[in-house]
């Protein structure tokens, strides 16, 4: 494979779609050969579609650091912030071994609106990128700093969506 320059992405909007992007570019990663881990930061139900396809995908790494339950703004509890704290350490760890091409944070803007995790931290995870990865963040919410850190940013809007009219979140559509 040659040589690739590794970008910092970030997927944020209030709209529906960023964790669907960055599955959809752990896909074509993967369809090329390359490595991919996912970290799901406030997300720990085994009900997502996505992890019951990291099963039959090859090289494919996805885990939860979160509870099964929302959290409440500004009143994490202190498994919410022992989670994400994992989850960070577990980023780092990941990013410094050089193992895989494609690194996704899923969630991770919103752990830091919440006060999950400090936004300097996060700032600190990118500059420890090594050349040939690609690092995702997504959520709402991100932050002048993480934009300003990026390669790319794309923004999903909210125009229109189905719990507007009462349709209840679908298996395969919102998890």
């Amino acid at each position: 494979m040659r040589m690739r320059k590794g970008l910092t992405l970030v997927y944020t909007g209030n709209g529906k779609g960023k964790t669907t992007a960055a599955l959809g570019l752990a896909l074509r990663a993967i369809g090329h050969g390359q490595r991919v881990f996912m970290i799901q930061f406030m997300k720990g139900s085994a009900e997502y579609g996505e992890i019951q396809a990291a099963r039959y995908l090859p090289h494919f790494t996805l885990v939860q650091k979160g509870l099964p339950t929302f959290v409440k703004k500004g009143e994490p509890s202190p498994e919410d912030l022992r989670l994400a704290r994992e989850g960070l350490e577990l980023a780092k760890q990941v990013i410094q071994a050089g193992e895989h091409e494609l690194i996704i944070l899923d969630e991770v803007n919103v752990a830091v609106d919440y006060g999950l995790l400090r936004e300097q931290d996060v700032l600190e995870l990118i500059d420890l990128k090594p050349e040939g990865v690609t690092l995702v963040l997504t959520g709402r919410y991100a932050s002048d700093s993480l934009l300003g850190k990026a390669d790319m940013v794309s923004e999903v809007k909210d125009v229109k969506h189905h719990f507007q009219r009462g349709i209840p979140s679908q298996p395969g559509i919102e998890y």
